[in-house]
């Protein structure tokens, strides 16, 4: 399939999943909603055990393109409701629920929704020249994409605030430091890095990696009676999975795991 907004492939087990409109700052557009839509749709049969989400040129993504979304004078406004639910909903979901890990290797500016479907991913490798802001507040908006969800459990509800009324610029550094990412880098390294992250995963135990992503995930709302019981079904699953077997097994004969993802 031929896309116009995004470049998208995969190789090795390794989908790469560009967001491609550089001189918008890799903002969305309807066309590029729907093409990413499409491409993650396609992930299930095709081979790939893990996503990597980034952006081209000098930007991660910078959220809604505003063009997008003009407001006639004089008129009562647009419904933003429409667009979350057919496109920003969809999208984080989706990623949330992969049954693979997602990387998300922020390049720029990650700013409104950009932000936080990075944060939706499961890894954010970040480079050090980029930023992460919450916009809204600019707009006379709420956060969307997640954000009001995210930030406060990634860090804390006096730092989610402040980012969130104030939307100032946070510095992929400090991201790192408050545990809103996983990583930064220096710019050089942010290739290499996410590179060698992502063929390591693909070589992982996919299985086993999906459910931890998907019970770390749904934690929130359980106890820690009822989280035991899930942890008990994955592991009475996973027992029976063949990665089990021969992770078992390369154990034993002191040789590396050959997985295959079932």
């Amino acid at each position: 399939m031929s896309y116009e907004s995004i470049l998208f492939s995969v190789d090795g087990g390794i989908a790469h999943l560009t967001l491609n409109r550089p001189d918008k700052l890799n903002s969305f557009n309807t066309r590029m909603h729907t093409e990413v839509q499409q491409a993650l749709q396609t992930l299930p049969a095709s081979g790939a055990r893990v996503l990597v989400l980034t952006g081209a040129g000098r930007g991660f993504c910078a959220g809604q393109d505003l063009g997008d979304r003009a407001v006639a004078p004089g008129s009562k406004g647009v419904d933003l409701g429409d667009s979350i639910d057919q496109h920003y909903k969809p999208l984080v979901l989706a990623l949330n629920n992969l049954p693979m890990p997602v990387i998300a290797a922020v390049n720029g500016v990650a700013a409104g929704a950009g932000a936080n479907i990075a944060l939706a991913c499961d890894l954010v490798i970040a480079a050090r020249s980029a930023s992460f802001v919450q916009a809204f507040s600019k707009l006379g908006l709420v956060p969307d994409s997640g954000g009001t969800w995210t930030l406060p459990r990634l860090v804390g509800q006096a730092r989610a605030l402040g980012l969130t009324l104030l939307g100032n610029k946070l510095p992929a550094e400090t991201a790192a430091a408050w545990g809103m990412i996983w990583q930064c880098v220096d710019d050089v390294e942010l290739g290499p890095t996410v590179d060698a992250l992502a063929k390591a995963l693909a070589a992982a135990p996919t299985r086993g990696l999906a459910s931890t992503k998907a019970i770390i995930r749904g934690s929130w709302r359980n106890s820690l009676t009822e989280q035991l019981d899930i942890e008990r079904d994955a592991q009475r699953e996973l027992g029976r999975s063949a990665d089990y077997a021969e992770g078992v097994a390369a154990f034993g004969e002191k040789r590396a795991p050959r997985f295959t993802g079932r």
